[in-house]
């Protein structure tokens, strides 16, 4: 057992009789790894990016439902009422006159 171990770590399996094959297999082997390990970086990347487009589209909204609250606000009347008066623009005092055109069909 003790010589085996020794052979191992001395690395005799690589340059003995039929290390071809063994070389094929390490190599092989290196190969897999390599492919996993780019493909666990490339999933690792794609979460931080989805992530970071979480985040973005929470702020987007929040920005969205600010500016859709500050649109009623300016919408109210009593806004547009002070705004106008500055300008001198009032309210009428007598409400407006509905006109009614009668149709010519017969």
């Amino acid at each position: 057992m003790k010589n085996i171990m020794y052979n191992i770590l001395k690395g005799t399996f690589l340059v003995s009789d039929g290390a071809f094959k063994k070389w094929r297999l390490i190599l092989f082997f290196s190969a897999l790894a390599i492919m996993t390990i780019a493909s666990s970086h490339s999933a690792d990347r794609k979460v931080h990016h989805i992530a970071k487009l979480n985040e973005d589209v929470k702020a987007l909204r929040s920005l969205y439902v600010q500016k859709r609250s500050d649109l009623m606000e300016l919408r109210l009347e009593s806004v547009v009422r002070s705004r106008l008066k500055d300008k001198g623009i009032v309210p009428s005092k007598t409400p407006p006159v509905k006109i009614l055109i009668a149709s010519n069909t017969n």
